[in-house]
């Protein structure tokens, strides 16, 4: 599945029924099947790309992404939000690997999960009026830094995506 040029198509591996024997075992995050299983609608079909719903508010509110240099195999990532959210709203940050297409024998560009921190308590939203919550997140050995991006996303409580951020990952 192609995405419109206004989406982001992230993909999720999902650990299969070979386990660590699988080709892209290495890359498989526990977070992905949990997701499929959280999204209202969603049936997980193995080698499939997924491109989940969005359902923006209006008027929107403010979401930011910022992460920290590299250090030890680690980013520093920020989620910042602001505004009112959808009630029990959950907050998610990820490290995304951006592959270019035609390398690394893929046909077609990819922003591959490689590790999230999640969900995170929004709680303090509805009593502040803002939110921020830092967390360190691991690259797996297989991930190349200088490829790496940070996401940020939140969600309401089945699964639709009510806003999205992202920055990239400076090496330093």
């Amino acid at each position: 599945m192609p995405a419109r040029r206004d989406a982001w198509l992230l993909d999720w591996i999902v650990p299969g029924t070979q386990g660590d024997d699988a080709p892209l075992a290495a890359a498989a995050t526990s977070e992905a099947r949990q997701r499929s299983q959280r999204i209202e609608g969603f049936s997980f079909d193995a080698g499939r790309r997924w491109a989940g719903r969005t359902v923006l508010p209006r008027p929107a509110p403010a979401l930011r992404v910022t992460s920290g240099p590299a250090w030890k195999g680690y980013f520093a990532l920020e989620l910042d939000a602001r505004g009112r959210w959808p009630a029990q709203s959950t907050g998610w940050l990820a490290l995304v690997e951006v592959v270019p297409m035609g390398t690394d024998g893929t046909p077609v560009a990819r922003q591959l999960v490689r590790t999230v921190a999640g969900p995170l308590d929004l709680d303090a939203l509805r009593a502040h009026g803002r939110v921020q919550v830092l967390r360190a997140l691991r690259w797996p050995d297989t991930a190349q830094p200088a490829r790496l991006r940070a996401r940020a996303w939140i969600e309401s409580p089945d699964g639709a995506i009510v806003a999205v951020a992202g920055e990239r990952c400076i090496v330093r």
